[in-house]
């Protein structure tokens, strides 16, 4: 019997594949919030980038806090502070960046 996959496994996957896909997914969610103020939803596409690209344990690592302190920070109905925002899109080898 044939096994299918889940979206959320073919997602991660192909952002896993493919680092500009990644950013793209995560400029679309930046841009959707900006829109909308949906911090849940721009915080999910922030967690899936994550877990695609390296994991959150390992992003924890790289910013020297807690994997279940970065976990509590993506499931958050608020939105994070800009500095936290920063230094975990550093981890991923992003930036914030402004644009007209």
């Amino acid at each position: 019997m044939r096994e299918y996959r889940t979206w959320q496994e073919i997602l991660l996957e192909r952002l896993a594949a493919d680092k500009k896909r990644a950013i793209g997914y995560l400029d679309v969610a930046l841009e959707e919030y900006q829109e909308d103020g949906d911090t849940p939803f721009f915080l999910l596409g922030l967690q899936n980038v994550i877990e695609a690209r390296s994991g959150v344990s390992e992003v924890a690592k790289k910013i020297g806090i807690a994997p279940q302190v970065l976990s509590d920070v993506l499931s958050s109905e608020k939105a994070p502070r800009l500095d936290t925002l920063n230094t975990i899109l550093q981890a991923l080898g992003c930036r914030l960046s402004i644009q007209p």
